[in-house]
């Protein structure tokens, strides 16, 4: 089914610019091929396991290739949202098979005449973050740790609120679980969700998120409370900078993952600083300095003294070729405090480095 989905985009099969089926509906399409070289050159091809995009080591693929129909009149509005890649084939992984090439789907209806006041249901992108599973719309040109290792998307219902003059926007979820469209087995608790933004203007934008909820069966009983913080700054007209934390605590039950054996709370924190400057009308260098630390493995585990306690440090290149047609080069390094990555003659060490090119195109 994958293939299917493929080959019109790569194919070039669909317009090069959106149909406009009607007055109300609209169809367009996405792709993003890449290579990436790791330097310890991993001989199944595939990256360290918290890796989840642009994560196949040397070869060319595709990360994402998508076909999104959107419906949007008067008092509705819907999305469809189909796609192959190794993004959809890692990511979704644990989900019912038919629902791994399903990137978004959802409807909704407006509840007042006078408010933008939202109700939608069905499966959506993710409200935690800055970063999405589309390249372009991302200064990076892979993924964070910290954007990896949180949702990308969820299922579930959401009411969500614009303000008059579009400056604040507000949402309150309920959903199947973190990054879930099925439940996990035995799971019947349900898990919320919140979305606050503020735009000041067309340069500033400030979002906490939260979330909150078991993500394990019933009978495990473990409540995570995460939050979302980050600020995104254009500072001039060629400089701009996104500062961003997560922290995330998970009540752990009696004799799990504590060392005494009794209840507690394991904590995880994950700062992140991104500057980005324009270089001319179509190029852009950006930076990304990130630190991920998860001592009791909440998130990442290794079962290594320090857990999982990263710097991550990177640089790329964009360019615009034409107007819907990205190219991107970046460098990046991640170093351990404990040796959980190996090198290339397989022995453990505390640095991972990795360089990564791709191609995205976008109709229109």
């Amino acid at each position: 089914m994958k293939r299917l989905f493929l080959l019109p985009v790569l194919g070039l099969s669909l317009s090069a610019s959106a149909q406009q089926l009607d007055s109300a509906i609209t169809l367009s399409a996405y792709a993003e091929a890449y290579y990436s070289f790791d330097l310890a050159q991993p001989d199944d091809h595939l990256r360290p396991g918290f890796v989840y995009s642009h994560n196949r080591h040397n070869e060319v693929n595709l990360n994402l290739g998508m076909i999104k129909l959107a419906y949007a009149k008067d008092n509705v509005r819907g999305n469809l949202a189909l796609m192959a890649g190794t993004y959809p084939q890692y990511n979704l992984a644990a989900e019912p098979e038919l629902l791994r090439s399903v990137f978004e789907a959802n409807v909704g209806v407006k509840l007042s005449k006078t408010r933008n006041l939202w109700l939608d249901a069905g499966i959506m992108p993710s409200h935690i973050g800055f970063e999405s599973a589309i390249g372009k719309d991302c200064w990076n040109l892979t993924r964070s740790m910290l954007a990896d290792n949180t949702p990308y998307y969820e299922a579930g219902a959401r009411v969500s609120y614009t303000s008059k003059n579009e400056k604040w926007y507000a949402s309150g979820l309920l959903l199947n679980g973190w990054q879930r469209i099925a439940r996990v087995d035995g799971n019947n608790t349900p898990a919320f969700g919140t979305q606050l933004t503020y735009k000041p203007n067309s340069k500033t934008t400030l979002n906490w998120s939260t979330f909150i909820g078991n993500d394990k069966p019933d009978t495990v009983s473990q409540s995570r409370i995460f939050n979302n913080l980050y600020a995104q700054l254009q500072v001039t007209e060629r400089f701009g900078v996104i500062v961003g934390c997560d922290i995330g605590m998970e009540q752990a039950a009696s004799g799990d993952s504590l060392p005494t054996g009794q209840a507690g709370s394991s904590t995880w924190v994950t700062p992140i600083v991104i500057p980005r400057y324009k270089l001319g009308d179509k190029s852009y260098l950006a930076a990304r300095v990130e630190y991920y630390q998860d001592e009791k493995g909440v998130i990442i585990a290794t079962g290594t003294p320090n857990g999982f306690t990263t710097l991550g440090y990177s640089l790329n290149f964009d360019r615009w070729v034409t107007q819907n047609v990205l190219w991107r080069i970046e460098a990046r390094s991640l170093n351990s405090e404990d040796k959980i990555f190996v090198d290339a003659d397989g022995k453990a060490t505390t640095s991972n480095t990795f360089f990564t090119a791709s191609l995205c195109i976008t109709l229109p």
